[in-house]
């Protein structure tokens, strides 16, 4: 591809302590784009790192940082730029493409995003206090350094729009769904990411009721048939569904007007169900899961059960909603590593749906991981928000720049 033919693309996925980016070349005419390379900082504001991998996965960049060298997100992409910068072949950026977790009611489907866009957009940051503020100052930084670059804002709740009403709908006064009030569902890059994937590569199964298990620090199921989303176990915020790394997944409402009833206040609340609640919560050792594999506290091990317990639970609940299970995907970061959980996930399963592990495919992580003898397919597939999100951008600016 030579330069003169092709455009670069960034793509950003800030959170609260990390950046990952991907660099991607665009053809006019093509829709997908090609990856050039990868870049992942992490730490941000605490022991920062730096990697940048080019698209066979060779190391180009390998970095540590001081907390005061890089304790804001301004700082993180400076660095991220000039690490990026001797891939950029001396040409300018064409565009940027950003996962943002919510766009709420009023945004459906990407889009180029502006000053006024971006305050819209603020206003959903208590919806998803850990994403929604890192997603949106990653913008805010480039409208404030390159105004004239294109930005386009893709949004994790846009692949669950059109669901059946009562998919959306919560117990709760109709009127509050007038007002936004309704289950949106998140994890929606990753999830169109996967669907779109197996369509390329097993078109039959695609086509049929499948199951989507996104298992990482922040875990969702998605019910799918046909590449559209049925069903999703997350709804008006990121807490609800699955237990988590640090957040508290479906919880009785009940409990919390107890809470409040006897002291606590919203900020209290708020802070133990997304940082104190999930797999921390129950372990009282971590949030990550090798840690919790490597500990021997009781806890480590009982927050572990819970965790899998919980999505082979809400898994039947989803095959409710399909009305039937075809297959069941395994993705994201414990999803596509950790074998121990998928058994355990598969065991609770088992009875209803007659799955079988190939236990040598499981462990060594192949993409098929189900035996001869199960009733039907299970799967591990890398997800690639980063990916998704370059196919969105590139889209609406050939769209929008012919």
């Amino acid at each position: 591809m030579s330069a003169r033919q092709e455009e670069l693309i960034l793509t950003i996925n800030a959170g609260s302590s990390s950046i990952k980016t991907g660099l991607f070349a665009g053809r006019r005419g093509e829709t997908e784009p090609v990856l050039l390379a990868r870049g992942k900082l992490d730490g941000i504001g605490i022991q920062p790192r730096l990697r940048v991998i080019l698209a066979d996965g060779s190391s180009v960049c390998e970095r540590s940082f001081s907390a005061q060298q890089i304790g804001d997100m301004q700082a993180a992409f400076r660095q991220i730029h000039l690490a990026l910068g001797e891939h950029l072949r001396g040409q300018r950026l064409a565009l940027v493409g950003h996962r943002v977790v919510h766009g709420g009611a009023a945004f459906s489907a990407p889009l180029r995003i502006d000053a006024e866009k971006l305050a819209r957009l603020r206003e959903l940051e208590p919806l998803a206090p850990l994403h929604q503020p890192h997603n949106l100052a990653a913008i805010q930084a480039l409208l404030d350094s390159q105004p004239e670059l294109p930005q386009v804002a893709c949004f994790d709740t846009a692949f669950h729009v059109g669901r059946s009403l009562p998919s959306q709908l919560f117990g709760l006064p109709y009127a509050l769904y007038e007002q936004g009030i309704r289950r949106y569902g998140f994890h929606g890059l990753s999830f169109e990411y996967i669907s779109q994937y197996l369509q390329k590569q097993s078109p039959a199964l695609a086509a049929g009721k499948l199951v989507i298990a996104h298992l990482g620090n922040g875990s969702s199921l998605c019910a799918i048939e046909g590449g559209r989303s049925v069903e999703v176990t997350t709804a008006f915020s990121a807490l609800d569904g699955l237990p988590m790394g640090s957040r508290c997944g479906a919880l009785d409402p009940g409990v919390l007007l107890h809470l409040l009833a006897n002291g606590e206040d919203a900020r209290s609340l708020e802070h133990m169900l997304y940082h104190q609640s999930g797999l921390l919560g129950i372990s009282g050792v971590s949030s990550d899961m090798r840690s919790l594999r490597a500990s021997t506290a009781p806890r480590a091990q009982l927050a572990i059960d819970y965790y899998a317990y919980r999505i082979a639970q809400e898994i039947g609940c989803l095959a409710v909603s399909l009305g039937g299970l075809d297959a069941l995907v395994f993705t994201a970061g414990i999803g596509e590593k950790d074998a121990e959980l998928r058994r355990q996930v598969v065991t609770h399963l088992a009875p209803l749906f007659g799955l079988r592990l190939d236990a040598a495919a499981n462990d060594r992580h192949a993409e098929r991981i189900s035996g001869s003898d199960s009733a039907r397919p299970l799967l591990v597939v890398a997800t690639d928000e980063e990916s998704m999100i370059a196919r969105h951008a590139w889209r609406l600016y050939q769209e929008s720049s012919p």
